[in-house]
């Protein structure tokens, strides 16, 4: 039989368990699921009215809208031809013992359009160069998931329902950054990949490997080596390359000295 002191001990051992967790913030994480997931299952509705799920591949826009490389002979590519209505499931990497339902998942809906926006080919094919191969075949084209709303279910408790307003990154005073965005990946791939390394083994813990940048936009910055995906939170939204050089130095300066 418990005592009322062991008792007390066990509550303030949960109490402090508690007080040590990390608050729950249900739009970074949501957003986190929706910049490190590579692929998704895309459900749209088929002739007959009923669901119609198959695997795509995927990356983001700067503001967090999914963007998809699908072939108009698909079956879901003609789904959405008829009713462009439809809902990406997106799981983030890794999970805890293996366990396929213990990492975050997102489920994104909306409507789905052609979109073709040069700066929605280059961030899509920066996260999927063996798509470059096949990108350009006349039956294919890019497509972006306009967020109606999304679904998170990242653990115990911690199940939202977010607006589209509420997921996607408010780039209306990001001008100056979305317009230096393509340069600015490319210098850091060209002049800066150590830095890159540090973000992804010391700041992202990831292991060693050939660390590239795909992507940039105010919250953060997108990593890849081979099938590995990183993100790196910036610790305040970043509007403009001034504003991005200097995030982008202090967190180099933070990986060589272990702090973050």
């Amino acid at each position: 039989m418990t005592s009322g002191l062991e008792l007390g001990r066990i509550v303030n051992r949960v109490n402090d368990m508690v007080d040590q967790e990390p608050p729950f913030l249900p739009v970074a994480a949501a957003r986190r699921v929706l910049r490190l997931a590579a692929t998704g299952a895309l459900a749209t509705v088929d002739a007959n009215g009923a669901p119609f799920a198959s695997l795509v591949t995927t990356a983001a826009t700067i503001a967090g809208e999914p963007i998809l490389l699908l072939s108009r002979l698909a079956v879901h590519t003609k789904n959405l031809a008829r009713d462009s209505r439809a809902s990406l499931l997106l799981v983030a990497p890794g999970g805890e013992d293996g366990d396929p339902l213990a990492g975050a998942r997102l489920s994104v809906s909306g409507k789905v359009v052609e979109d073709d926006d040069p700066a929605i080919r280059r961030r899509f094919l920066a996260r999927h160069e063996e798509a470059a191969g096949y990108a350009d075949f006349a039956d294919f084209a890019f497509y972006r998931l306009a967020v109606r709303e999304a679904h998170l279910v990242a653990g115990f408790g911690r199940i939202v329902t977010l607006k589209g307003a509420e997921l996607l990154v408010d780039c209306a005073d990001a001008t100056p950054l979305i317009e230096a965005e393509e340069s600015a990946v490319a210098h850091m791939n060209a002049d800066h990949t150590e830095a890159l390394a540090l973000y992804a083994t010391r700041l992202c813990g990831m292991a060693d490997g050939a660390w590239t940048a795909t992507g940039i936009d105010p919250d953060g910055l997108d990593l890849r080596a081979g099938a590995a995906q990183a993100r790196l939170d910036f610790p305040e939204k970043v509007r403009d390359p001034g504003e991005l050089r200097a995030t982008l130095v202090k967190l180099a300066e933070d990986a060589r000295s272990g702090r973050y």
